[in-house]
């Protein structure tokens, strides 16, 4: 088995983007990867950018509203698990509709997500969806009830709170690709900071098709990815255990330092350099001298 590091994801125009690895024999894991970025266990400095939404009362959005409105469509789940390696796997499961996300999922991710926010010990997180198939995107029985425009955006500015606040998780998240993402799937994927994709994976945005672009924040995300390339064997793993092996090498170290370096990556992409600077220093601080830091020095670990 093979990980291929592939950071070049989509410029097509169209917005369609396709991954496939035709490799006989032998699965491929071809992983799409962008800068990293946010952080967590220090409450109000770290969780201040963390759980900043970009729609909010002035902008006439009410969340309770679309909320309520949503888990009246019911269907699938979104399970949780932490581990305690530091490592949460968050699977996508309504496999009898290719894993997409009904009302009462979009909202049952939002939780998952605040969930996610309080984790203190956590480093990492993988995003997987259930029987082989990543996510299809949204129920289209979800869709059809909620199509006039008002309930659209409604739904659209849910969703952009939601996936701003999965990507600026204080973990170094990975989208697992098995079968397609499609549609506000593929969204999804652009809201970790790396995709690992299978063998004969699809990732494509199909929202031409449909008569529409991407309102889940895919198209802003999207313009960020950037290029590069590695290759690394696997022996005959799951799909997971491999992801979950490739994580752990960007997890190694204690948390609270696996989240700063998130956060101050997520600060210098987005904010003006000035903030950017006053953030390091801040999250510098924090660390200067602390646990990680003295336990370092004392080690030596700098020349190891």
């Amino acid at each position: 088995m093979y990980l291929c590091l592939l950071h070049s994801f989509c410029k097509n125009t169209n917005m369609s983007a396709r991954l496939r690895s035709h490799v006989r024999g032998r699965m491929v894991l071809c992983v799409v990867g962008r800068q990293l970025w946010s952080c967590g266990a220090w409450a109000r400095l770290l969780q201040r950018q963390n759980r900043a939404c970009v729609h909010s009362s002035i902008h006439d959005f009410n969340q309770e509203e679309i909320r309520e409105k949503l888990q009246g469509f019911l269907g699938g789940s979104i399970d949780l698990l932490q581990q305690e390696s530091g490592v949460a796997v968050l699977t996508i499961n309504n496999p009898s509709f290719m894993n997409a996300l009904s009302g009462s999922m979009m909202v049952d991710l939002e939780e998952k997500v605040t969930q996610l926010e309080r984790w203190t010990e956590g480093k990492g997180l993988i995003v997987v969806g259930a029987a082989g198939t990543f996510c299809s995107g949204s129920d289209l029985n979800a869709v059809r009830a909620i199509s006039n425009p008002q309930d659209g955006m409604k739904m659209c500015m849910f969703m952009h709170n939601t996936l701003t606040r999965l990507h600026r998780l204080p973990l170094i998240s990975v989208a697992l690709v098995e079968g397609r993402a499609l549609g506000g799937g593929a969204e999804l994927t652009t809201a970790c900071d790396f995709r690992l994709v299978a063998s004969s994976s699809v990732i494509q945005f199909v929202h031409k098709h449909m008569g529409l672009i991407p309102g889940w924040g895919g198209a802003a995300r999207l313009m960020g990815l950037v290029d590069g390339v590695l290759q690394a064997e696997d022996g005959g793993r799951t799909p997971l255990q491999a992801a979950e092996e490739w994580l752990s090498r960007y997890t190694k170290g204690a948390a609270p330092v696996i989240q700063a370096v998130k956060k101050v990556v997520l600060s210098g992409r987005e904010l003006p350099l000035s903030e950017a600077l006053r953030t390091e220093k801040d999250v510098f601080g924090i660390l200067w001298g602390g646990p990680a830091n003295l336990q370092a020095l004392a080690a030596r670990a700098k020349h190891k």
